[in-house]
């Protein structure tokens, strides 16, 4: 952008020069008393201003800074996917993290289990096979440690990646609790399209667009003449001492304009190359807002969708906690047997393990929506 701003200033130069010439007193030419040797001392200022009258270097100027915009704008799309992508890993880790936690739990319960079922088999109460049942119950809890710590280990290595810290670093910021993060709104009729318009692609892919257009006025400036002022100050003598003197002075003053006479369609062949490349732009602009607009639609929906799989998680989670309290007080009054308690459990297990990747699920459709909307 300088450098097409620089073009539409005069150009101007300084110019020195000191020379010596011996010429042959061995010719045909030579005169006694003549002095062979000669001196020649010159300074000069010269300048040159194209007027731009046809606006071919303000088109030009108006380009670059069109594509100065998409660049910046780039630039944001860069550190919104950065934004985005340590978002999602920080999800990954809470989500490993909350996974662990239920793991802790169900162990907590199924040794609740065990022990129970271990008492009431030593007083002949209950058989054999039930402690064996709780112990399987026990095993497939811990088989759940497994994944979820490989997936944190997988979002702390990604982690790091996208900040640069050290994995001590980053495992100490997830120290604390998670701080209460409000729901994201939905929208209430329709796609918001203003919202659009903030993604940076777009917004870069418009200012291409527009630039290519300046191109187009640019080349089409070249059918016109140029028409151009010049002008020369300087100074010149046969001797150092008379440099600067009055009579060393000499200047100029003129103009100067030139038009394609006969160019055989180079002009015209460069209009249509930057009429090509507009129509380039326009298509990549078209194509990056209906991308946009199925991205922010596939967005909105998966919110919801996962949204509603959050809340008939939470209420199945709250029936199956009745469910198994309801089948642990039953075993312990011996009105049922202990194959009950155990698909209760196992059933509330899986469901909890379903809500924790649903509730992430849930936060990584949030961030799909921030980033569809440009931020």
């Amino acid at each position: 952008l300088r450098a097409a701003g620089a073009e539409r200033a005069p150009n101007i130069s300084a110019t020195g020069s000191a020379t010596r010439d011996r010429s042959t007193r061995n010719n045909n030419f030579s005169f006694p008393g003549f002095d062979t040797t000669t001196s020649n001392f010159s300074l000069g200022v010269d300048a040159s201003w194209d007027l731009d009258l046809f606006g071919r270097l303000r088109a030009s100027q108006r380009a670059a800074a069109l594509r100065l915009d998409a660049a910046d704008a780039d630039a944001r799309a860069v550190r919104l996917a950065l934004v985005s992508d340590i978002a999602r890993a920080v999800v990954d880790y809470r989500t490993a993290q909350a996974r662990l936690a239920i793991v802790t739990q169900d162990l907590a319960d199924a040794d609740a289990l065990v022990t129970l079922t271990e008492t009431r088999a030593r007083a002949g109460l209950v058989p054999g096979l039930d402690l064996v049942r709780a112990e399987g119950l026990e095993a497939a809890a811990l088989a759940q440690r497994g994944p979820a710590e490989a997936d944190l280990a997988s979002a702390l290595g990604r982690l790091v990646t996208l900040t640069a810290r050290s994995g001590a670093d980053v495992a100490a910021a997830f120290a604390a609790p998670p701080e209460a993060v409000p729901a994201l709104p939905l929208p209430q009729t329709g796609l918001p399209s203003d919202l659009l318009r903030q993604r940076p692609d777009i917004v870069a892919a418009e200012a291409r667009l527009a630039a290519a257009n300046q191109d187009i006025a640019a080349a089409a400036a070249a059918r016109f003449p140029q028409i151009s002022i010049n002008a020369a100050l300087g100074l010149a003598a046969l001797a150092l001492g008379d440099l600067f003197s009055s009579d060393s002075l000499t200047a100029s003053l003129g103009g100067s304009i030139a038009a394609p006479l006969l160019d055989f369609g180079r002009v015209e062949a460069q209009i249509d190359a930057r009429e090509a490349d507009a129509a380039e732009a326009f298509a990549l602009y078209r194509k990056t807002v209906f991308t946009a607009i199925g991205e922010g639609e596939t967005a909105l929906g998966s919110l919801a969708a996962q949204r509603g799989r959050v809340a008939a998680l939470e209420a199945q989670q709250r029936v199956e906690a009745d469910a198994l309290a309801l089948s642990t007080q039953r075993y312990r009054m011996g009105l049922s047997d202990f194959l009950g308690v155990i698909d209760a459990q196992r059933q509330l297990n899986t469901t909890r393990q379903s809500l924790a990747t649903a509730r992430g699920a849930a936060e990584q459709a949030e961030i799909s929506v921030y980033r569809s909307f440009g931020g």
